[in-house]
């Protein structure tokens, strides 16, 4: 059978044999909707347990706006002005609002990117700044969460009296669901609180997963960095498959994301009677599979239905190769992936050594067999990963392990699919 992987900007075609086929997890979504701007309007006047964003913004003389980097498809292009819009409509002076890109650690966003984000006339009329995590003077403590986890964050945030964030809520590998509370902490957070957010302590509980929320103390702790730094306003939307907008989640920043969390875990949840003995599975294509630190979702999105000691066989591009270089360094600096485990357990956290620990978690699994045309030969040598030039070769070595009846899933959107084992899996 012929199935169509999210990879890169264009897709790749694959073969799986048919008689191995167990079945592939797609996504059935909800319908994309229609006259957005008409319904994200509204949304503004009719928040969920919110009063109006322009009664809000009357009583306001300053905004910051957070949005998000290239890695996320929100459509900003049309959320930003009905609220930019809004703001000024009820005192606000444009000069007074700012738009701060939520990076976290992730590289500075570039101009053709920001132009690709907001559009020309927003980029060209605001005040439109990128998150800096290490550039400590532009960060204010606010104290220390119960878990004694520091507070630092973007004064740029803090300083504005109306604070709204507009992002984009899917399964994400750590938190259960991006969005929300994400886009304060650790989208607009200091390098010292992302790393304690990332530490071991939290990566190394169960419940710190996909789709996981009520029992991920991850989830609770960034809730509590927003109640500090203050979250007035969200505005969040959901995506179906092929990146139509399917719902607008606005409002009370802790309410409204848990509605847009109930819609999106409904919409893009995908069962199997059982676990696989390989899964081919993606990081969702462009943007998300950039870099191999993206791409790493891929892998842990599709643990829960690949069978212990079985195959994942994960298709990212990686154009522009493994990452940071933290990241680069960090991920070709081990000799195995038990070394690596070993030193987080007992060492200070190290930046994007997270990412890693997240993979590893695969590789503890399963044989993972990465198939990328932007990682070099020499670099996947060292990643606990094996390789493959093509999916079709991967499949065939796991044949060869595995027996030639090796039964086949396939998740082609990879972490934007919620894959879970049964009719009805539990949700923590």
């Amino acid at each position: 059978m012929k199935i169509h992987l999210a990879y890169g900007k264009d897709g790749l075609d694959i073969e799986v044999p048919d008689k191995n086929l167990m079945k592939v997890l797609t996504i059935e979504g909800a319908p994309p909707l229609q006259n957005l701007d008409r319904i994200v309007r509204q949304s503004l006047l009719k928040p969920i347990e919110a009063i109006p964003l322009c009664q809000i913004a009357s009583k306001a003389g300053s905004a910051c706006v957070v949005i998000c980097d290239i890695t996320r498809p929100v459509p900003n292009k049309v959320l930003l002005p009905p609220i930019l819009q809004t703001l000024e409509e009820n005192g606000i002076d444009r000069g007074r609002i700012t738009i701060l890109v939520a990076t976290g650690l992730h590289r500075p966003s570039t101009e053709e990117e920001r132009r690709l984000m907001v559009g020309d006339e927003i980029l060209n009329s605001y005040n439109m700044f990128d998150h800096h995590a290490r550039i400590l003077d532009q960060q204010v403590f606010l104290g220390r969460t119960m878990n004694n986890t520091p507070v630092l964050i973007d004064k740029r945030y803090t300083e504005a009296e109306l604070k709204i964030t507009v992002g984009f809520i899917e399964p994400h590998l750590m938190a259960g669901f991006s969005g929300g509370r994400k886009m304060v902490a650790p989208g607009c957070a200091a390098e010292e609180t992302i790393k304690a957010l990332h530490s071991p302590f939290f990566l190394e509980n169960p419940y710190c997963r996909e789709g996981s929320m009520e029992q991920n103390p991850l989830h609770h702790e960034l809730l509590e960095i927003a109640r500090m730094a203050g979250h007035d306003f969200m505005v969040d939307v959901s995506s179906d498959a092929e990146g139509n907008i399917t719902g607008v989640f606005a409002g009370n920043p802790q309410t409204a994301h848990a509605e847009g969390v109930k819609f999106v875990r409904t919409s893009v949840r995908s069962t199997i009677e059982r676990p696989a003995d390989i899964v081919i599975t993606t990081s969702a294509g462009f943007p998300l599979d950039l870099t191999y630190y993206q791409a790493v979702k891929g892998i842990t999105a599709a643990l829960p239905v690949v069978k212990k000691a079985g195959m994942l066989i994960l298709a990212a591009e990686c154009a522009e190769g493994l990452g940071s270089r933290e990241f680069s360094k960090l991920a070709t600096n081990f000799a195995s992936a038990d070394a690596f485990h070993e030193s987080i357990l007992k060492n200070p956290v190290i930046i994007d050594q997270w990412q890693l620990e997240e993979c590893v978690k695969g590789t503890r699994h399963a044989e993972v067999i990465l198939v990328s045309k932007g990682i070099r030969e020499m670099e996947k040598e060292k990643l606990f990963v094996k390789s493959a030039p093509t999916v079709e070769e991967a499949l065939e070595q796991g044949f060869r392990k595995l027996g030639s009846n090796a039964s086949v899933a396939v998740i082609p959107k990879g972490p934007y699919t919620l894959v879970e084992v049964g009719a009805d899996g539990a949700s923590d």
